[in-house]
């Protein structure tokens, strides 16, 4: 039978020093995951499957790097970490897959249900491609050669989640441990393992084109032929963790890690065709420009929003009216902001530090430091204050609306143009700009632009 390998997330050396991963109820997520990964790994072996923990003191990509050098096809990977929210009531399990891979995607409906079925009381947030997550891809799940999965076994930041896993970690790993058992088995149900692996055969369909060449699906996963990457003039010199294989003196990458260099994958299983999409309607290259040209109809906001979220349009219907009018008259990409609306909100969710009627879209604080956000006469004056503090970072020059952002004053003129240098301003997370600019490639992928 094929080997599992467990990751417990944080604690190995980041930049210089020990990531510690969230920290919250006077623990870290390192510890908790440490813990939890040594009960996984003592009741599976219990139960006669061959384990590998990975070493603790190694970094994220020394992780990926130790499983690869000795996974074989028919092993697995799971990696679990403790999530984290600004909200305390923000609660629940879920498992992270690589995006377009139905197979993957059972996988994590067996691990996420082993779980629950032994810790009832644990909200069920789902299965999810990792294009959902907050970084857009996540390299655990793309980068491990094996079949690997990411799963959140609760948010660290809730009482009630922490409670549970310090008090039912056991619970907590015979879930997992039952659910990582059945995917081994999905894996390789015969235990046997194949002198010469065959592959079946893919189609691949490029711009609406079918391309002459058929593909390979391993694993679950489309694989295209090199020399389709060449012509798609798109150079991996630079890039050592594409996954490659050879078969039959051919070497293949696979599909879903062109998503990095803008091209869109999608999947039609009734032809078994894997379709790619590279012909940009949009500059990618100026994508994180604040003051630039918004690319969406309001009809295409729209949808995304509705997509995200059916109810987001009750008490705001002209929102997407609303970001592109406002954005179009300060020459601020309305596309950025709408998007960082979307994840400011939740996609217009909102949460327990903002309220909807504040009409403040963009967590904007208020003069004073004062304990509530600030709050503005209606969704138009709130999308305005948005739009003019972004100005206010991107740009020097003058507003065209009169002023309503609160704190348009204090923001040093255009030290910020891109989205990235948003990072550790308008927000203290450092990825910040990266999940902005991530949501955004969300929207152009749903408007077919990417």
């Amino acid at each position: 039978m094929g080997r599992i390998f467990i990751s417990a997330a944080h604690g190995g050396k980041e930049a210089g020093g020990i990531d510690p991963g969230s920290i919250a109820g006077g623990t870290t997520e390192a510890r908790e995951m440490i813990l939890l990964r040594d009960l996984i790994v003592t009741e599976l072996r219990s139960r006669s499957f061959d384990v590998l923990a990975v070493p603790d003191d190694l970094s994220a990509a020394g992780t990926i790097a130790w499983i690869n050098a000795r996974g074989r096809r028919v092993d697995v990977a799971l990696e679990i970490h403790a999530d984290a929210a600004s909200s305390p009531a923000v609660r629940g399990a879920s498992v992270y897959y690589i995006a377009n891979n139905q197979e993957r995607k059972s996988n994590s409906e067996l691990v996420l249900m082993g779980l629950l079925r032994r810790v009832p009381q644990l909200p069920n947030r789902g299965v999810k491609p990792d294009t959902d997550s907050g970084l857009g891809s996540l390299a655990f799940c793309r980068q491990v050669a094996i079949p690997s999965l990411l799963m959140q076994v609760g948010f660290i930041s809730s009482p009630e989640d922490r409670a549970l896993l310090q008090n039912r970690r056991r619970d907590f790993a015979l879930g997992i441990a039952d659910g990582l058992a059945s995917w081994s088995r999905v894996i390789d149900p015969t235990a046997v393992t194949p002198v010469e692996p065959t592959y079946p055969a893919i189609n691949i369909n490029i711009n609406g084109q079918k391309y002459a060449e058929q593909g390979i699906l391993v694993n679950g996963n489309s694989y295209i032929p090199i020399d389709l990457v060449d012509q798609l003039r798109i150079d991996l010199s630079k890039s050592p963790n594409i996954n490659r294989i050879s078969y039959r003196r051919i070497v293949y990458i696979k599909a879903v890690d062109l998503r990095d260099f803008n091209v869109s994958i999608g999947w039609d299983a009734a032809t078994s065709t894997v379709n790619l999409r590279s012909n940009l309607l949009v500059c990618a290259d100026n994508l994180d420009r604040i003051m630039s040209r918004g690319n969406t109809s309001e009809v295409e906001l729209q949808l995304f929003l509705r997509n995200n979220n059916e109810n987001a349009l009750v008490n705001f219907p002209d929102i997407p009216k609303l970001y592109r009018e406002e954005g179009n008259s300060e020459g601020v990409n309305y596309d950025i902001a709408f998007c960082q609306m979307c994840l400011e909100t939740g996609f217009l969710r909102f949460g327990s530090d903002v309220r909807p009627q504040q009409n403040n879209f963009a967590g904007l604080g208020s003069i004073g430091g004062g304990a509530e956000a600030a709050s503005f006469s209606s969704a138009r004056i709130g999308v305005r204050a948005h739009i003019q503090h972004l100005k206010a970072y991107a740009s020097l020059e003058p507003l065209v609306n009169e002023v309503v952002d609160p704190r348009f004053r204090f923001i040093t003129r255009g030290i910020a143009p891109s989205i990235y240098q948003l990072s550790g301003r308008w927000s203290a997370d450092l990825d910040y700009g990266t999940k902005i600019l991530a949501m955004m490639k969300r929207l152009y992928e749903s408007a077919r632009l990417l």
